[in-house]
C-alpha cells in the first residue's frame, strides 16, 4: 500500500518563532518601525515554494533575481519574461541539482551569469561582526539581498544544507528572518544571528568547504554579452583544474621561448572538454510563420556582440592564437581536431537544440536532433547585417519545434572574418575566439612562473584587461568572476 506521505512539519521552537505567530508578528512591527523590514516586501511579492525537494538553492535565487527586477531576457511561458527555477540551469544540469542539490559556488556563479552582482562570504571569509552590519544594510534596502547557505540541525530542524533568503532584521532581539522556501515544510521564521552565523559554521560534504551567505544586487548591464563559463558537463572540474593548478606548473617546467611555445603548452594536450569550457551565448528564438524581421532589441543585442567579436580579433593575443592553430604546432590535438565545428551549420544544429530546450521548458535535449538547417543572410545592405540560421527540432515522432539563431554577420571581411577558400564564413564566435577569451580570463598569477623574464613580460602584456577596451575588459572579468566562484567550490586556487 502507498505510503501517505508527510504533511509539514512542527518548527522547532525555540529556537525559531514562526512568522505568524503572535510573538513573530509582534517582532516583524517593532522591525519595521525600526526600518529594517525595507527589503520584505520585495521578496515577499516574489516569495515561492521550491519545487523539487533539492531546488532550494534555484528556488531561493529565483525569488532574489525576481525582486530585483532583473529581465531574464529570455521567455517563461508564452510572451512572459520571468525567473522561474527550471531556467536556473547554465552551471549544472537540473536533473543532477534535483538529486544532489547546488553547491554554494555555484549558486553564486548562476546568480551572476543571471544578472545579478554577486558578493560571496563563506563563513571563515567572514566575522560575525560584518555578517551582522551587512544584513542591516540589506534590511534597510529595497535594491541589495542576502541569501543564506546553512546547516538546519543547528536549528533543531530536519535536513542538512539549505538556502533561503533573510527577509528583515531586528535589532534589540538581533533576530533574523529566514524566508524558508520549503514552504510545505517549514514557515518562515525568525531565528537568533549568531545562531545562523553558527549554522553556517559547518562544512558542505560535497566540496569540503564552509556555508557561507552572499548578497546579491543589481548590475548595470547584461551579465555575459557573448560568452559564458559552462559547467554542465561531466569534465568541467578537470578542465577548471588542468587551467589554473597544471597549466602554471607546466609554464614552471619548460624553457620557452617565445608565445608560440607559451601557447602549445596550454593547448597541446588539454582536457577532452576544454573547448566547451567557454560557451558563446547565443540569440535564439521560435520561428513565427516566416517573420524574418527583427526587433530593435535583437537588432540592438546583435550589433554589441558584432562589436565585442571584433574587439577581440583585433587584440594582439588573437593573432599569435590564430597563427598557432595554423601552424604545426597544433596539429592533432585536441582543440585542432574541433576546427571543422566552426562551420556555423554544424554549430547551429546543437545551438537550435539547446534553444528548443530553453523556449519549450524542457531542459533534456535527449531524444531530439536538429534538421532542415538554412542559412540566410538579412540586412546585408545596413551597417549591421545579420546571420539568420533556422532549424527544426524533432522530439521523438510527434513534436516538432522551429527555432532561430541570429547571429552577427560579418561586415568587414578583410578584418574580421574566419575564411574557407577566400569566402566570408560569418562572425560567428569560432575556436580562435573562445581560446583568446580563455587565455584573457585566466588569473595573471597563472604565466609568474615563465622562467624567460621577457617572455614573461610579453605574456603579460598581451593578457592584461587594463588597455582593453571597455566591452570587452567587462566580458574578461566577468568570466574570470565565474572562473573564480567556481574554483573556491573545488577547492582550487582562484586569483
Amino acid at each position: 500500500m502507498a505510503s501517505a506521505g508527510l504533511y509539514r512539519r512542527v518548527l522547532p521552537s525555540p529556537p525559531a518563532i514562526d512568522f505568524a505567530s503572535p510573538e513573530g508578528k509582534k517582532i516583524f512591527s517593532e522591525a519595521l518601525r525600526q526600518g529594517t523590514m525595507e527589503g520584505f516586501f520585495k521578496l515577499i511579492s516574489y516569495y515561492q515554494t521550491q519545487s523539487e525537494p533539492a531546488y532550494c538553492g534555484l528556488a531561493t535565487l529565483t525569488v532574489v533575481l525576481n525582486a530585483l527586477s532583473i529581465d531574464p531576457g529570455r521567455k517563461w511561458k508564452g510572451p512572459w519574461r520571468w525567473f522561474d527555477d527550471s531556467m536556473l540551469d547554465c552551471c549544472e544540469p537540473l536533473e543532477k541539482i534535483k538529486v544532489q542539490g547546488i553547491t554554494f559556488g555555484k549558486v553564486a556563479c548562476l546568480a551572476r551569469c543571471n544578472g545579478a552582482k554577486v558578493e560571496p562570504f563563506r563563513w571563515n571569509e567572514s566575522t560575525v561582526h560584518d555578517f551582522r552590519n551587512r544584513v542591516i544594510s540589506c534590511c534597510t534596502s529595497e535594491d541589495r539581498h542576502v541569501i543564506v547557505s546553512y546547516y538546519r540541525k543547528t536549528f533543531n530542524q530536519t535536513g542538512e544544507g539549505h538556502f533561503s533568503p533573510l527577509g528583515g532584521y531586528h535589532a534589540e532581539r538581533d533576530m533574523v528572518l529566514i524566508l524558508d522556501v520549503t514552504r510545505y515544510k517549514y514557515p518562515p521564521h525568525w531565528v537568533p544571528l549568531t545562531l545562523l552565523w553558527n549554522a553556517m559554521n559547518t562544512i558542505d560534504p560535497s566540496t569540503g568547504l564552509h556555508r557561507g551567505y552572499m548578497v546579491l544586487s543589481r548590475l548595470n548591464r547584461a551579465p555575459s554579452i557573448l560568452y559564458t563559463v559552462s559547467c554542465r558537463h561531466e569534465g568541467w572540474s578537470i578542465v577548471a583544474k588542468f587551467l589554473t593548478e597544471d597549466v602554471p606548473l607546466l609554464l614552471k617546467s619548460e624553457d620557452l621561448k617565445d608565445i608560440q611555445e607559451v601557447l602549445s603548452v596550454v593547448f597541446k594536450s588539454p582536457p577532452s572538454e576544454l573547448r566547451n569550457f567557454i560557451t558563446w551565448v547565443a540569440e535564439v528564438r521560435r520561428q513565427e510563420d516566416g517573420n524574418l524581421t527583427l526587433s530593435e532589441e535583437e537588432r540592438g543585442r546583435l550589433a554589441i556582440k558584432a562589436d565585442l567579436l571584433e574587439q577581440i580579433r583585433t587584440t594582439a593575443l588573437f593573432k599569435h592564437v590564430t597563427r598557432w592553430l595554423d601552424s604545426e604546432k597544433s596539429c592533432c590535438n585536441n582543440i585542432a581536431n574541433l576546427r571543422d565545428k566552426d562551420m556555423l551549420p554544424a554549430l547551429a544544429a546543437g545551438v537550435c537544440c539547446q534553444g528548443a530546450d530553453l523556449l519549450t521548458g524542457c531542459r533534456s535535449s535527449g531524444g531530439k536532433c536538429c534538421s532542415q538547417i538554412d542559412v540566410k543572410h538579412l540586412n546585408v545592405d545596413s551597417e549591421n547585417p545579420v546571420t539568420l540560421v533556422s532549424g527544426t527540432v524533432t522530439n521523438g515522432s510527434s513534436s516538432e519545434q522551429g527555432v532561430d539563431v541570429l547571429v552577427p554577420s560579418c561586415q568587414k571581411p578583410n578584418r574580421l572574418c574566419l575564411s574557407n577558400e577566400g569566402h566570408c564564413i560569418g562572425m560567428h564566435p569560432s575556436t580562435a575566439d573562445v581560446l583568446t577569451v580563455l587565455l584573457l580570463a585566466l588569473p595573471l598569477r597563472t604565466w609568474s612562473g615563465i622562467k624567460e623574464e621577457k617572455l614573461r613580460e610579453e605574456v603579460t602584456s598581451l593578457l592584461t584587461t587594463e588597455d582593453l577596451p571597455p566591452l570587452l575588459q567587462e566580458e574578461v572579468l566577468f568570466l574570470r568572476e565565474q572562473l573564480h566562484f567556481l574554483m573556491t567550490d573545488i577547492g582550487g586556487p582562484s586569483h
